[in-house]
């Protein structure tokens, strides 16, 4: 079944082509599979960055804290770019290479194996230095809104934190209670004298 990626909005997208048109920034990114391609490259894929905000008895809530793009040439991604909204709007963040790219694009594939329509996003979870492509159920929601749901899917991306496996899908139900015990801080133990 097709993902139903969401389009960036229109700011975001000229942002990234402005940025890729422009050689300083391509330059000062010190991206080296961006600087060193040749050839003609385009932002593809852009995905909804949310960031966890809170895990309460009720569910997760997020709140968005940009766009990315795969930024691709051929059939291959060569970077990412990221946008952030900005008291101006929507502006052009950062290029940026490393594990993430290849493993977004594993998991994106691996979601149009589905039965099941889903609109991706990506969920970082920055208490445990962690990204999930968050497969949203409800295809028509506003992809910068809302958090996700308990039928909702998350697949680890690679590198993921040690005991959670990269590319597993879980539902949020199952994955959350994982994530509240990682990120609450253990209590301090009193010493007695």
């Amino acid at each position: 079944m097709p993902l139903h990626v969401p389009p960036a909005p229109t700011p975001a997208l000229r942002s990234v082509l402005a940025a890729l048109g422009s050689p300083s920034a391509v330059r000062e990114a010190r991206t080296p599979s961006l600087l060193r391609h040749q050839g003609p490259v385009t932002p593809e894929l852009p995905l909804p960055v949310h960031v966890l905000e809170a895990i309460t008895a009720t569910g997760a809530t997020t709140r968005l804290a940009g766009w990315r793009f795969l930024i691709r040439s051929g059939d291959r991604s060569v970077a990412a770019a990221e946008t952030t909204l900005t008291a101006d709007g929507w502006a052009f963040s950062h290029f940026f290479e490393g594990p993430y790219i290849p493993s977004t694009e594993q998991a994106l594939r691996q979601a149009e194996t589905l039965t099941q329509p889903y609109q991706p996003r990506l969920l970082s979870v920055p208490g445990l230095y962690m990204l999930t492509l968050w497969l949203h159920g409800d295809c028509a929601a506003d992809a910068a809104a809302g958090n996700p749901a308990d039928t909702d899917i998350l697949v680890p991306l690679a590198p993921a934190p040690p005991g959670i496996a990269a590319h597993q899908p879980h539902r949020v139900a199952d994955l959350l209670p994982t994530l509240t015990r990682r990120v609450t801080p253990a209590p301090l133990l009193r010493q007695t004298a």
